[in-house]
């Protein structure tokens, strides 16, 4: 089912989580500190929307991991009703798809409601204070990267290495429903 994110109040503070990534690592938001940027991004393995744009996230974070912007990719969904979505199958999503940002699993699902997250991609981008600043899309066109006229999730990170504000509206995200228990 098609949702788009929720509008969330921006400024407000990134919320700790502590979840193992593909690597069989924990990590939690201490763990990316020295980061200026923070990208949060709610997804998961089987969503056409994910499988559409997962080219261009590994692509940004090859941009922006030079200029201390850090990715992560977190994994709410139920793995009973889709299987697709499992820890295994995490890894191979990761490995195929040559990941460079890890990719943690949200088992109990706690963590996507703490922060509101509904659908995947569900994006948020924290600045230093981890304060949030951008929810919204990558760009303008999910389908079809050559038809893209506005990257909006590079334009505000962009903007946010520069210290300056977002200047446009934050258009939401779309894609699959996050898969509940």
């Amino acid at each position: 089912m098609l949702l788009y994110s929720k509008e969330v109040k921006l400024n407000s503070p990134a919320i700790d989580f502590k979840l193992i990534g593909v690597d069989d690592k924990f990590y939690c938001l201490d763990d990316f500190k020295h980061y200026k940027i923070l990208v949060i991004i709610f997804m998961c393995n089987h969503c056409p929307y994910v499988k559409a744009v997962i080219n261009r996230l590994v692509q940004l974070q090859e941009k922006f991991l030079s200029k201390s912007v850090r990715f992560v990719g977190i994994n709410p969904n139920d793995e009973i009703t889709y299987p697709e979505d499992s820890f295994e199958n995490m890894k191979l999503f990761y490995k195929n798809n040559k990941m460079n940002f890890p990719y943690l699993r949200d088992e109990t699902q706690e963590i996507a409601k703490l922060y509101d997250a509904v659908c995947t991609p569900d994006i948020y981008v924290y600045d230093e204070e981890r304060k949030l600043k951008y929810r919204g899309r990558i760009d303008d066109n999910w389908k079809d990267e050559t038809q893209v006229k506005n990257r909006e999730l590079e334009k505000a990170i962009e903007l946010l290495l520069e210290g300056k504000q977002i200047d446009f509206n934050q258009t939401p995200s779309m894609g699959c429903s996050i898969k509940w228990k």
